[in-house]
């Protein structure tokens, strides 16, 4: 962490190009001895969004998706904007936090590396019939562990519709591909980021392998 020991955010950044839109993440210390390269999405402006929505729809167009589905947060700005790249109108936003519409909704547990404990995705039982008999691409922005991206399918199947493709921006480390195990084929990114551990001068540097 920083000399304060108060801010998990470092010192130091991870160059990365995705597909022609080059930025610099900050690495952000998870624990004193693991670290990420973070991308806040719904901080990064109007024109980055666009960006990967375009780049995905462009990757995803060929599975002739009728709807796009996303996660809350960091997965809405993605969703709309693959969702506008492919001309298609309506998205499916599955939540995290419960509302007063969502008492009844279908519910699936799931983790992440950026958020403290287990969550819960919810899918809107009103938005059943937009998912049912339809061929579907779920959309995020970084896989990681996977869970969430397992999660995000699973709900998609169980309200029958047909995971079709999953695009994210950037894939993370390789702990989602013995997750998703068999649906990695559905996978397409824009750039891969790897994870960080300290080098005998408590710099980050990328962990072999990841």
């Amino acid at each position: 962490m920083t000399a304060d020991n108060k801010s998990p955010r470092t010192d130091q950044n991870w160059s990365v190009d995705i597909s022609g839109y080059h930025v610099d993440l900050p690495i952000v210390a998870v624990n004193p001895d693991f670290a990420i390269a973070l991308m806040m999405i719904i901080d990064m402006g109007v024109k980055f969004g666009e960006h990967v929505g375009r780049k995905l729809a462009a990757k995803l167009a060929p599975t002739r998706p009728d709807i796009v589905v996303g996660a809350a947060t960091l997965g809405i700005p993605i969703a709309m904007e693959v969702t506008r790249a492919l001309d298609l109108d309506q998205y499916v936003i599955l939540q995290k936090s419960p509302k007063i519409h969502l008492a009844d909704a279908m519910r699936q547990r799931v983790s992440s590396i950026t958020s403290k404990g287990e969550q819960q995705l919810l899918l809107d039982r009103a938005a059943v019939p937009l998912l049912q008999g339809k061929r579907v691409v779920v959309v995020d922005d970084v896989v990681a562990s996977g869970s969430s991206l397992r999660g995000s399918i699973e709900l998609v199947r169980s309200a029958g519709g047909e995971v079709v493709g999953v695009g994210v921006a950037l894939t993370e480390a390789r702990e989602w591909q013995e997750t998703l195990a068999e649906d990695c084929c559905l996978i397409h990114s824009l750039a891969h980021i790897p994870q960080f551990s300290r080098n005998a001068d408590c710099r980050w540097e990328p962990i072999p392998g990841t």
